[in-house]
């Protein structure tokens, strides 16, 4: 079990702003028969997919959800997978809720995450690594350019969940990430965003954060620590280098809130160190 290779991806469901709010989850037989479609989209999509055993999610959810150091909705997905009877290769595994429960609570979409344009339905690939590593290089080479899903496949999805679609398309992880990056650095925040990716793809690496509001952070693993000055340390250290004191101030508690609730929506732990007035920040968060 341990050396079989699991490709990660996601159904990206772009929903129509004027549409209802979409069903969270589908139960057992709708997830069923939503990843038959998915499994045969990804089969033509993916030559040697076929092969391979399929694990799909019958649930949606938020970028934020997926995008957490260890992936851990797909870990819970593929263990799952794991343990689904049948012999292995070309298994199509279907996970769906139980009256609206998933079966695992890492598999329950979080309802504070619920109100987004873009909704994700994870998928996994699993085999052994000859076949699984080819697959997995398809994934990053097609998908992106590629990866619409079929029509009666976006249907099922728009019937199933009760949600008017705009697109639907196959991404893997790595796409998925490229494309909240873009999106993060559009909104100004390509700065949290690095933070982010660290803890995902680099996590023995050290990023930092240093804004001109005096917001000083670096992530290590999967943990990212704020150097937290009082108002009058901040005051005296970083608000005379501001004309409008008060104003800096005001955006650097701005960007400070804004800094934990987003890395808390990824799951990246944060620990505030206060800062004394003379000390370093970077050699304190060292």
């Amino acid at each position: 079990m341990s050396n079989r290779i699991h490709c990660l991806g996601a159904l990206a469901l772009e929903l129509s702003a004027s549409g209802d709010a979409p069903r969270s989850t589908l139960e057992r037989a709708e997830a069923e028969e939503l990843a038959a479609l998915l499994a045969r989209d990804l089969g033509q999509l993916l030559p040697g997919a076929e092969r391979l055993d399929g694990a799909f999610a019958a649930a949606l959810y938020d970028p934020a959800e997926l995008l957490r150091p260890g992936w851990p909705v797909h870990s819970a997905l593929t263990e799952l997978a794991e343990l689904a009877p049948g012999a292995r290769g070309g298994r199509v595994i279907a996970v769906g809720a139980h009256q609206g429960q998933m079966p695992s609570a890492a598999l329950q979409p979080d309802p504070q995450f619920q109100g987004g344009l873009l909704r994700l339905l994870p998928f996994a690939l699993i085999g052994e690594p000859e076949r699984a590593l080819e697959v997995g290089r398809l994934m990053e080479e097609r998908l992106l350019d590629t990866g619409m899903a079929g029509a009666g496949t976006a249907l099922q999805a728009q019937s199933g969940f009760g949600a008017t679609l705009e697109h639907a398309r196959y991404l893997s992880i790595h796409d998925l990430c490229a494309l909240i990056a873009h999106q993060y650095q559009h909104a100004g925040l390509a700065d949290i965003w690095r933070l982010i990716e660290a803890a995902l793809l680099s996590p023995d690496s050290a990023e930092w954060l240093d804004s001109d509001d005096g917001l000083i952070a670096v992530g290590r693993g999967h943990q990212v620590r704020i150097a937290d000055p009082s108002p009058s340390i901040w005051r005296h250290r970083f608000g005379r280098l501001h004309a409008d004191v008060d104003g800096a101030w005001q955006r650097y508690q701005i960007g400070l809130r804004q800094l934990m609730a987003i890395l808390a929506a990824h799951g990246i732990g944060v620990e505030k160190v206060p800062l004394g007035i003379d000390e370093d920040p970077r050699q304190l968060l060292h």
